[in-house]
């Protein structure tokens, strides 16, 4: 693999960003009306810091890196004072060759960065590749995180910054 570039996304690069997200989330389940909060990275641009992954010009990854002092609603059951790692997504084609550890890594380092105490994210059951990056970069299962949605369990997890 090319080397990958983790950096903001484009404001041009907006709706890009947002049929990646929608493509990446769909490869593992159906979304139904969540694809269209996936594919606003417009908003989610205005409220945290949108990054992308980007390999050979092309955009293939894509997270967001919500603020403590983010709207409630864009920071789920985060802590106050924590941040939220929100919408991680890599395009299918890319998958298995480290870019969601790249941008996981990058907003842990944005968090640490910033001296925010807590980066905490919600996944699905379903998404065990996610976990298991997660876990290898020290998230904590936290079910005080944990989210009832229509479509089953968001599972919480939380990397303790402060030390």
């Amino acid at each position: 693999m090319s080397d990958v570039t983790i950096r903001a996304a484009l404001e041009s690069e907006h709706t890009a960003v947002g049929e990646l997200t929608v493509a990446a989330y769909v490869a593992d389940a159906p979304m139904g009306s969540y694809a269209d909060v996936l594919r606003d990275a417009a908003t989610r641009a205005s409220v945290g810091e949108l990054l992308v992954a980007v390999v050979d010009d092309e955009l293939v990854g894509t997270a967001t890196l919500i603020p403590p002092e983010a709207p409630d609603e864009w920071r789920e059951k985060t802590p106050a004072g924590g941040a939220t790692l929100r919408m991680v997504a890599v395009a299918p084609h890319a998958r298995g060759r480290g870019i969601g550890t790249a941008l996981t890594v990058a907003c842990i380092d944005r968090a640490r960065e910033r001296r925010w105490p807590l980066l905490c994210l919600l996944t699905v059951d379903r998404m065990r590749a996610a976990q298991r990056i997660y876990v290898g970069l020290g998230f904590v299962r936290e079910p005080s995180l944990d989210w009832q949605i229509d479509s089953g369990l968001l599972l919480g997890y939380a990397l303790d910054l402060t030390t």
